[in-house]
Formats: structure tokens, C-alpha cells, sequence
């Protein structure tokens, strides 16, 4: 299967070419930049609503798109999920208390090239607890970045991931993975945050895709809430996200989605 855009694999998975890159570069970026932005709202008594706001004005102001509204019926310009939510959250009336933990996502759309990208904030301080949660889902997901290179697979991805959460005593939510981007919102392959070395489709340079593996302090069952969004921790157990657009390249992988001012791992995002 051949088109402009590049070679498709038999597992679907498109190949994009070397200019493709300079596209996801400038996506990814900006919604780096707009969720560097956004630390400074995240505190004690404001609500998501509110924190969204400015996401949707900061996007508007920039001229660029939001991917989500509009999305299969979705309103907003991020997904922000506290505490127990596991993702999905939409923002509301709900009002930030002190220790509160958030996960805010974006997707923008930049010249037809959409960056996707999430991060974990602190309303005020966090409990112990809920900062090494934070702390073992940041790391996974950069131990399961450094399993990208040509000729590694989605499953050993998903093993350096799992592997880390479990040492810790923490568990990997099954229900919600990543995927692939580019051109459009959601691709092949799907990316499972847990897995077996050497399983599944093989890493080949050109590759787009998100890794965004979801914690649990508990167990790693969820549940959808009645507006068909939201999802939570069946336990009520805390849960954390961090996620990165990245491309395949000859010899590893390109983070599209890395903080310009280096707080993609900090309290303040």
C-alpha cells in the first residue's frame, strides 16, 4: 500500500518520510508550550473550568486548532482528570483543593499535523503518596521511550513500562493506550503499556506515535461514567498519566512534545 504520505505496514502502522518530522516537530511544540503555560492556574481554589479557558484562548490566540473540540461530540480544548480519574476528565465547576493532583492534555492542530501531549500538576502540595506516583509514572514513561529504536517492538515498549510500575507497586491501566498520530488524531498501532519482549509489530524509522501510560496506586481495573467520558479507578485509588508524541529514527526516537522551558516533570508541570 503506497500513497503521498508514505509506505503503510501490514500491521497498518504508516512510515512517514524525513519532512514529515519538521511537521509533528512544530505541533508538538506548541502544545509544549501552551501546558508550560498553564502551571501557573493550577492552584488551590481554581476550578477546571477555568483552566481550560485559558487553554482554548491560548490556542485561538496563537491560530492554531484544538483537536478535541468538536471531537465525537467533545466540547473542550483539554482533558483534565483529578485525582481517581484515570483520563478523560472534563473540565466543570470543579473546584481544585490544596494536595489535589490533575492530569491536563492537549492535542493541537498545526498546519494539518496534531501534537498530542499530557502532563501531571499539583494543586498546592501533594501527599507523599501522590508524589511518587507521579514520580514512577514520569519514569515509565521514559523508560519505555528508551525502548524505541528500529528492530524493537510495541511489546518491549510496553514491557520497560510494566515491568517498572509493577517493581514499584503500582499497577498499569489496561483500558486505555496509546496510538498513532499524525495526519490525524488516532492511527494504528495501538500502544499497550504493558506487554512481552519482542511481542507484537516491529519498530521501523518513521513510525508516529504516542506513549502514555496510566498509573494506579491501586488496582488498574476502570470505569466510564455516565456522560460516556470520564474514566475513573474502580478502587477510588489516585492515578497519574505523562505523555509524549515521538517519531522512530535511525537509530532511536524524537520527542515532539518536550517542554521549550524544561518543566515537562515538576509540580508546576
Amino acid at each position: 500500500m503506497e500513497d503521498i504520505r508514505g509506505r503503510v505496514t501490514r500491521d497498518g502502522i504508516r512510515i512517514y518520510d524525513d519532512a514529515d518530522f519538521a511537521g509533528m516537530r512544530a505541533a508538538g511544540r506548541v502544545a509544549a508550550e501552551i501546558l508550560d503555560m498553564v502551571g501557573e492556574f493550577v492552584v488551590p481554589g481554581a476550578t477546571t473550568a477555568a483552566i481550560d479557558d485559558f487553554i482554548r484562548e491560548e490556542i485561538v490566540r496563537r491560530g492554531v486548532v484544538s483537536a478535541t473540540i468538536g471531537y465525537k461530540g467533545y466540547q473542550h480544548a483539554s482533558c483534565i482528570s483529578v485525582n481517581h480519574v484515570v483520563c478523560h476528565g472534563i473540565p466543570g465547576a470543579k473546584v481544585l483543593n490544596n494536595g489535589d493532583i490533575l492530569n491536563i492534555d492537549v492535542t493541537v492542530i498545526v498546519d494539518g499535523w496534531f501534537g498530542d501531549t499530557s502532563r501531571m500538576y499539583v494543586a498546592g502540595t501533594a501527599p507523599r503518596k501522590a508524589e511518587r506516583l507521579i514520580e514512577v509514572t514520569h519514569e515509565a514513561l521514559m523508560r519505555g521511550i528508551a525502548a524505541v529504536k528500529p528492530g524493537n517492538t510495541f511489546g518491549d515498549i510496553g514491557f520497560a513500562i510494566q515491568s517498572f510500575v509493577e517493581s514499584n507497586r503500582m499497577s498499569v491501566v489496561r483500558d486505555f493506550c496509546g496510538h498513532g498520530l499524525g495526519r490525524v488524531f488516532h492511527a494504528p498501532p495501538n500502544v499497550l503499556h504493558y506487554g512481552r519482549p519482542g511481542s507484537a509489530a516491529v519498530l521501523e524509522e518513521g513510525m508516529f506515535f504516542t506513549i502514555e501510560p496510566m498509573v494506579n496506586l491501586g488496582r488498574p481495573e476502570t470505569k466510564v461514567l455516565a456522560d460516556d467520558w470520564t474514566a475513573v479507578t474502580r478502587d477510588k485509588s489516585l492515578s497519574a498519566q505523562y505523555e509524549h508524541s515521538i517519531g522512530v529514527t535511525a537509530t532511536g526516537c524524537e520527542i515532539f512534545t518536550l517542554s521549550p522551558a524544561g518543566k515537562f516533570f515538576s509540580s508546576k508541570g
